[in-house]
């Protein structure tokens, strides 16, 4: 929810009172993570998990289909990172529970170079993920808050995968979204992104209600899980790449339609961007800038106007 929005105040992600999450199993609070596994039909979700996700399908009938759509997403933007932006480090913020087309498989089936590093502080998230990543050297999945970048940055195993002389791709799917504008979404992308050099590029996808209204009521079901939610709209979620210049295609927007077994039900938005912050050199000559890239879409689908792939 934007910080605008009057009822809901913009004032922090973490719902009160509910933090023992993380040191405590308790599937009786609903988990994002694990309500995001539920849209995605998998078996790791609880019942807390599926009442909630079931009081979001009620605003939201075709949510298993934005899910199916944002998965999609990842796939086509780490095959477009490893492929035509030639990065060979990968970092997933908020990696989720396992899926299929996994975002380290996806790599390293391009190119098996590739390394990956998982970060999420979902506990359930991370015992899921230490198991999946047995005998795969080249990726880990590393206890941090998105929030903390520094502390992030700072991992030893981060460090024992990532070389920070080589470009970097930063991958927030789906998890901008959970951030308050007090926690400055738009500082955290720039702090992860300035220790690499040039050529490094971000892909995130972002919730929105520009042209769904009921977005913003299926996001307060998130007020009693471990972690709120806040939709932003089109020119807020350009905001979070301000500074970044705009490559083509551009900005590309159209509309998801509804899916014919969920009956009648609200269109999604999406939004498709790639942008680039050029480079600058200052008056003695020393760069004061990098150029890197962002890929931004907003619950994105293949199929707009022809533009189905990052290209």
């Amino acid at each position: 929810m934007s910080g605008d929005d009057p009822k809901v105040p913009n004032a922090s992600s973490e719902p009160p009172g509910r933090d023992d999450w993380r040191t405590t199993f308790r599937p009786d609070i609903p988990s994002s993570a694990r309500i995001y596994d539920y849209f995605l039909g998998g078996k790791d979700n609880y019942p807390a998990d599926r009442d909630a996700g079931d009081q979001i399908t009620a605003y939201l009938p075709n949510i298993r289909e934005a899910a199916q759509i944002n998965r999609a997403f990842v796939r086509r933007a780490v095959r477009y990172l490893v492929n035509k932006a030639g990065i060979r480090q990968l970092i997933d913020i908020g990696a989720g529970l396992p899926t299929k087309g996994n975002v380290h498989e996806v790599a390293m089936a391009a190119n098996p170079a590739t390394r990956v590093v998982y970060v999420d502080h979902d506990p359930i998230v991370l015992a899921h993920a230490r198991n999946m990543l047995q005998g795969t050297p080249n990726a880990v999945i590393i206890g941090h808050d998105m929030r903390a970048p520094a502390d992030l940055l700072a991992d030893p195993e981060l460090r024992r995968l990532v070389d920070f002389d080589e470009p970097v791709g930063v991958l927030f799917v789906a998890m901008l979204h959970f951030l308050a504008d007090a926690d400055d979404p738009a500082g955290i992308i720039a702090e992860l992104l300035a220790p690499f050099p040039a050529g490094s590029h971000v892909a995130l996808t972002h919730g929105t209600a520009d042209s769904a209204p009921q977005v913003r009521a299926a996001a307060r079901v998130y007020d009693a899980a471990t972690t709120r939610m806040f939709v932003r709209g089109r020119e807020e979620v350009l905001a979070l790449v301000r500074g970044l210049e705009v490559v083509a295609p551009g900005l590309d927007a159209g509309m998801a339609p509804r899916t014919r077994r969920a009956g009648p039900g609200p269109a999604q938005r999406l939004l498709l961007l790639r942008a680039r912050r050029p480079q600058a050199v200052a008056a003695q000559g020393r760069r004061i800038t990098t150029v890197r890239s962002a890929v931004v879409m907003v619950l994105s689908r293949p199929g707009l106007g022809g533009r189905e792939s990052i290209k």
